[in-house]
């Protein structure tokens, strides 16, 4: 956790989803429901708020890159990341290597039970190297996620 000018501790998450993620509210709804991303964003938005989150920032991508970057420029200027990979937890080593390298704590997260789903949804090549991981809640997966991460950042400034 980084501290302020005043010494203040600040908090600051940062919300990463994956390919096809920018689909939601329309991509087989009975598996992923009918929220927009937008819509979840907005409701972490207001819990973040809610918790005093200095800073809580999203970005999705469908192109796997653009995840590994941001998970490297997240040291230092990120005390948490809340992760939807998509299709790239099941076979992103470049994902897994971004997060082992970076001391920003990580927790993945999926809307769907990923096990009670294909076979080839069954392995997570990111859960060795995460913090934890949250899955068949559905936006509930979210929401927890923040909490985890908001306790865990309160707990540090006691």
């Amino acid at each position: 956790m980084q501290s302020d000018t005043d010494g203040v501790n600040v908090k600051r998450i940062l919300v990463l989803n994956g390919p096809n993620l920018n689909l939601l509210g329309t991509r087989e709804p009975e598996i992923y429901g009918r929220l927009t991303l937008d819509d979840i964003n907005e409701l972490l938005r207001v819990r973040a708020s809610e918790a005093d989150v200095d800073t809580i920032d999203f970005l999705q991508s469908n192109y796997e890159g653009e995840l590994v970057e941001a998970i490297q420029k997240a040291r230092g200027r990120y005390d948490f990341i809340l992760l939807n990979a998509g299709a790239l937890t099941h076979y992103s080593i470049a994902l897994r290597d971004a997060i082992a390298a970076v001391p920003v704590p990580v927790i993945e997260l999926h809307l769907s039970n990923i096990h009670r789903r294909e076979e080839f949804r069954h392995t997570s090549v990111l859960a060795p190297v995460v913090m934890g991981q949250i899955c068949g809640f559905g936006v509930d997966s979210y929401i927890a996620a923040l909490d985890i991460a908001i306790r865990r950042l309160q707990k540090d400034t006691k």
